[in-house]
């Protein structure tokens, strides 16, 4: 529901309309989402989602974030989260050695610690970014260099 929010923002910043045969779609997309979680529970997410910045928006959509990372407690829009402060830094430095494509042996071998050590700060790293995968490591760490 999130995403429905924030592309009817984004749809109305720039005055764009829906392609007239997404039309259709669109509504029985939202009618569905609407039984399924309750009016109220739909209202709030939508609403939820119509307060995320573009960033957000576009990290949620493509899974490198998960709507709890983007809003506050209040339900208020972040904007686009950081995560470098979730990151010890032991965790951000194998970040980015996963992004360099290392295997886990390769890291543990670049900093000196075992790889069962690797193992655990990768699992942490993707727990605590909300991934499932190496891949989407490598991408926070390309859109999150200074």
């Amino acid at each position: 529901m999130h995403l429905f929010g924030a592309a009817d923002t984004i749809r109305t910043e720039a005055g764009a309309d829906a392609m007239p045969f997404l039309g259709p779609l669109l509504r029985q997309a939202r009618h569905a989402a609407r039984a399924a979680l309750g009016p109220a529970r739909y209202d709030a997410e939508f609403a939820a989602g119509q307060r995320l910045s573009r960033d957000a928006a576009a990290e949620l959509a493509l899974g490198y974030s998960s709507p709890a990372d983007l809003l506050s407690p209040d339900g208020v829009g972040s904007g686009s989260r950081t995560g470098a402060a979730e990151l010890s830094e032991r965790e951000a430095d194998v970040a980015r050695l996963v992004a360099e494509g290392l295997t886990n042996k390769q890291v543990a071998a670049r900093l000196f610690i075992s790889e069962r050590t690797v193992d655990s700060h990768v699992r942490s790293i993707l727990n605590k970014l909300g991934f499932s995968s190496r891949a989407q490591i490598a991408a926070w760490v390309v859109t999150h260099q200074h």
